[in-house]
């Protein structure tokens, strides 16, 4: 049995018949002996919950802060970025599968002690670690260590998250975060249920939670033709984000490509992410991207107040006009982290 293996979980409860029971995510998988849950990384060892992926990062990176992606989070910074294996959603049109659906079995070459995180997230001007590529809260054990450990440095964390966790680990999380992307991956139960293999619910209720504790939040939501395009949901999205958590959040409508199970569905037209990206602004978003798109008039942020751009963005670069935190210009603040 490898070292990761040997890592105990939190959040879980013993059952008869030598079940346990994880209460990290909404699935609340109960997993007979040997077996584990949907995730893939956490694993009844002896009638005891292991957190096999723990520690485990085959994909280390570093990567344009934009990419996450987050436009008003130290915008043109780079950021020391992990990706390990597992997840707890099956998405059909999941663009990283490969470690999405991967096992942490045979992995124990990519064992990252925290001490060598540490030494690592600041290298290179780096502003800190991202927890991203898979879906970083299954590895809640090893982020609830280091986090920590890197904001006491100075280090910023951020997770590029599904948002789909219990409310206690959420909050958690969140109390440990700096940044986080959070996937919005459609706007009905039906959708979530059918295409991602979870719930809807626990991701807004986790969305309202992060932004009122002060973690910087901005959304993705990858456009699905066919699926999670239409007007009644895309309106619906809106309305959540200007009335439930606010209209200045930064959301980001990403062009969906063909992968993974939904080889059949085309591209996304760019006619359809401009008309999606013109109704939330008349819906009342302040700060609404489009991602996946060559195009710099996608990308630009621009201030609600006196209509200027104040951050000009190229490939994974940015020029901010953002002085204390509000528009050079007519003094409007503008949500984000600054320098």
């Amino acid at each position: 049995m490898c070292m990761n293996e040997m890592h105990t979980a939190s959040h879980w409860s013993a059952k008869k018949g030598n079940y346990v029971e994880c209460g990290l995510c909404p699935h609340h998988c109960s997993i007979p002996e040997g077996g584990v849950g949907i995730c893939g990384v956490r694993k009844n060892v002896g009638g005891e919950l292991g957190a096999i992926g723990y520690g485990i990062y085959p994909a280390v990176h570093m990567d344009p802060i934009e990419k996450k992606p987050l436009n008003h989070f130290l915008p043109g910074s780079s950021i020391l970025s992990l990706g390990s294996v597992g997840c707890n959603l099956r998405c059909r049109h999941c663009q990283n599968w490969s470690l999405a659906r991967a096992s942490p079995d045979g992995l124990d070459e990519n064992f990252l002690p925290v001490k060598d995180l540490l030494g690592m997230s600041s290298r290179d001007g780096s502003i800190g670690v991202a927890f991203t590529y898979n879906e970083p809260s299954i590895n809640f054990e090893y982020i609830m260590e280091a986090a920590p450990a890197l904001r006491k440095k100075g280090s910023n964390v951020v997770l590029v998250t599904n948002g789909y966790l219990e409310k206690g680990p959420w909050r958690e999380l969140m109390e440990h975060t700096d940044g986080a992307n959070i996937d919005v991956k459609g706007f009905t139960e039906e959708f979530y249920s059918q295409i991602a293999g979870g719930r809807l619910q626990p991701v807004l209720d986790n969305v309202r939670t992060a932004f009122e504790m002060g973690v910087h939040i901005e959304i993705a939501y990858l456009v699905i033709p066919g699926y999670n395009d239409d007007d009644e949901q895309i309106e619906g999205f809106v309305r959540f984000m200007v009335e439930k958590v606010s209209p200045d959040v930064p959301v980001h409508f990403n062009r969906f490509h063909p992968d993974h199970l939904m080889l059949d569905v085309p591209s996304t037209p760019v006619s359809t992410l401009v008309s999606i990206r013109e109704k939330a602004r008349e819906g009342g978003m302040n700060h609404v991207f489009i991602g996946n798109v060559a195009g710099k008039e996608f990308n630009d942020t621009i201030c609600p107040g006196c209509g200027k751009t104040v951050i000009k963005r190229g490939w994974f670069s940015a020029t901010s006009y953002v002085k204390n935190g509000k528009c050079r210009w007519c003094g409007r603040k503008i949500y984000g982290k600054w320098t």
